[in-house]
């Protein structure tokens, strides 16, 4: 067992009061380039699977310390941008600088960057040159107006009211709080490991999804520093993971790729794209606590998987 996770676990039962991560940050989405590159990735892998008749209106799961992956969905043509947290981490002025470096990245049509500076983000891509298939001068002439940015810019600033680009929603579990079916594309970066109620969370971001809508996200199966190994997580009993992840309002799910796929397809959803990371395993099935013995040899590989899903 790694010490360090379990009694910062520990200390939070011993807090005076409720443990909470508001302001601690998540990482990541604090950078414009990294918005960039994560939003143009899911762009370009839903246009190879023939996905993109439309994405005026998305949604993102967990955008973190920012919106700004959100924001270059929006500067690159989205219309309405929904933001969905369990804790509020992101605020206007960080997003707003945010914002307007994005906005100069897209004028000067950057290209996405790669593994030299990212390389942990999935997925990989065969190229990385500015989409201007899918970013064509005609789309990006409208996108890029003055007028239209300006809007974005009220609307992070939060002074357009209903009228407001973006809506930021914490928590966001009920199903009631979006209209049915009123999304085009639902997406998320290295989140839906950390959902506790992945079953339900399905079953609503199904319920928000255009007929034909779909699902963009990068899922990360790794132990996130609680363990020595990569999965060595699956190794830990019920009783040991609750001490671990204490009073925090989320860790990780522990749940595998195969439990992924399955509850997909059990809510309805078609698996388009299931490009899988594989990882070398120090750990065989004889180490798996009681409750992970299920796992299948794929799964003690499977470090990181990029999914894409559309709904029947």
């Amino acid at each position: 067992m790694k010490v360090k996770p379990f009694l910062f676990g520990a200390s939070t039962y011993i807090m005076g009061s409720q443990f909470r991560l508001k302001g601690k940050g998540t990482g990541g989405t604090n950078t414009a380039r990294y918005c960039y590159s994560v939003w143009l990735r899911h762009l370009l892998m839903a246009h190879r699977n023939h996905l993109l008749n439309g994405f005026d209106t998305v949604a993102e799961l967990g955008p973190g310390d920012s919106i700004g992956i959100g924001l270059a969905a929006l500067i690159s043509g989205a219309e309405k941008y929904y933001a969905l947290d369990v804790v509020e981490f992101a605020n206007i002025q960080r997003n707003l600088a945010i914002f307007e470096e994005l906005a100069l990245m897209f004028k000067r049509q950057e290209d996405i960057p790669g593994e030299d500076e990212f390389p942990n983000v999935k997925p990989k891509i065969d190229a990385y040159g500015f989409p201007h298939g899918i970013l064509t001068h005609d789309r990006l002439k409208v996108a890029l107006d003055d007028s239209r940015l300006e809007l974005i810019r009220k609307s992070i600033k939060r002074e357009n009211g209903k009228d407001s680009k973006i809506e930021y929603i914490v928590p966001w579990y009920n199903s009631g709080i979006l209209k049915k079916e009123s999304v085009d594309m639902i997406y998320s970066q290295a989140v839906l490991e950390h959902v506790d109620d992945l079953i339900n969370t399905y079953r609503v971001l199904s319920s928000w999804l255009k007929p034909k809508g779909f699902m963009s996200h990068s899922i990360d199966f790794k132990c996130h520093g609680t363990a020595e190994e990569w999965n060595g997580h699956w190794t830990y009993s019920d009783f040991t993971w609750k001490i671990i992840r204490g009073r925090r309002p989320y860790l990780l799910n522990r749940e595998p790729h195969s439990t992924h796929i399955r509850l997909l397809k059990e809510v309805g959803f078609n698996i388009v794209c299931d490009l899988k990371v594989n990882s070398y395993s120090e750990i065989g099935k004889k180490h798996l606590a009681k409750r992970f013995q299920y796992l299948l040899d794929d799964d003690l590989t499977t470090s990181g998987a990029f999914i894409i899903a559309v709904k029947e």
